[in-house]
């Protein structure tokens, strides 16, 4: 059951997938409806799932789902083979979690978590710099601490 993503509380929780490639306009127009009509059937033991999208920067799918009926297994198994359907069809990369987006001016770079590592060193990469925390879980932490400075999220570790 789809719901408006500004409607769903703060609680609702989140699936951040991010795109080793920027997409184009039409992909994201594509992609979108995919996952309106993939979240009009997405269920939990046969119960629909209050959720919503976003997909921002032509980089980022997000997945929010209200926490009022426990999501299962199953549910979350068949999101991700949705999401690897996406992956197959646009010749991209979304679950791979060892890569790290920042931003730098008006660009937004993913790069490996080595390489991160190497541009801290190099100093490249910054306490300042912008990071994307896939790491949140819920939409309230969406808002405050998705993008963040690298000081100020787990990438800090790398300082």
């Amino acid at each position: 059951m789809n719901s408006n993503f500004n409607d769903l509380s703060e609680d609702s929780r989140i699936w951040i997938y991010q795109s080793n490639k920027e997409l184009n306009n039409d992909q994201v127009c594509e992609i979108s409806g995919k996952l309106t009509d993939f979240l009009k059937t997405w269920n939990t033991h046969g119960k629909p799932i209050s959720c919503s999208f976003q997909v921002k920067y032509n980089r980022f799918i997000i997945i929010a789902a209200e926490n009022t009926l426990e999501i299962s297994g199953c549910s979350i198994d068949s999101s991700v083979a949705f999401i690897q359907s996406l992956e197959a069809k646009y010749s991209i990369v979304l679950l791979d979690k060892m890569d790290v987006a920042y931003r730098t001016n008006e660009t937004i770079d993913i790069i490996s978590l080595k390489d991160f590592k190497q541009m801290v060193k190099n100093k490249s990469i910054t306490s300042t710099t912008v990071v994307f925390n896939n790491l949140v879980s819920n939409i309230s932490e969406l808002n405050s601490n998705w993008e963040t400075t690298v000081e100020d999220s787990w990438h800090a570790r790398f300082l």
